[in-house]
């Protein structure tokens, strides 16, 4: 079942639940979907890493915000972004604890042979297209500088 036939189940079990905060999110990804679809290939059917690009673009847009509200003071912002970035979780991969992502930035490490902050940039690539779905950018980052230094 394709991410779109998921999210029109989704937001059809939120009309009937009443449920504003889940159908909210639900049509914001479905907006997300046909914009991706409607965009320069025009036409395309997406893929599950572009459906997962997608859902992960929208969870750290709703984090950014979330942070933001929170040093403002503002929570009744961020118990909106805080209910969205729970329902747009549902619909990604399981995330990787920090431990794990620690184990697979070592291997990652040993197999481009990086020794230095310098080969940051070569364990990144590596990284980033190994770990996709699975661990956020900023996460990755921020492990590999501690792994090197």
């Amino acid at each position: 079942m394709s991410l779109e036939q998921k999210v029109m189940e989704e937001m059809k079990q939120a009309m009937k639940a009443k449920n504003e905060a889940a159908l909210r999110t639900l049509r914001a990804i479905k907006a997300a979907i046909l914009l991706e679809k409607t965009s320069e290939a025009g036409g395309k059917e997406l893929t599950e890493a572009d459906e997962t690009k997608m859902l992960q673009k929208m969870a750290k847009q709703r984090r950014d915000s979330l942070d933001i509200f929170e040093k403002q003071n503002r929570e009744d912002l961020a118990a909106k972004e805080r209910e969205e970035l729970d329902i747009l979780e549902r619909f990604l991969p399981k995330q990787m604890s920090a431990d794990e992502l620690k184990e697979a930035l070592k291997a990652i490490i040993a197999q481009v042979g990086a020794s230095s902050p310098a080969d940051m940039g070569k364990v990144m690539g590596v990284a980033t297209k190994q770990l996709a779905g699975q661990a956020d950018g900023k996460a990755i980052s921020e492990t590999v500088k501690q792994l090197l230094s």
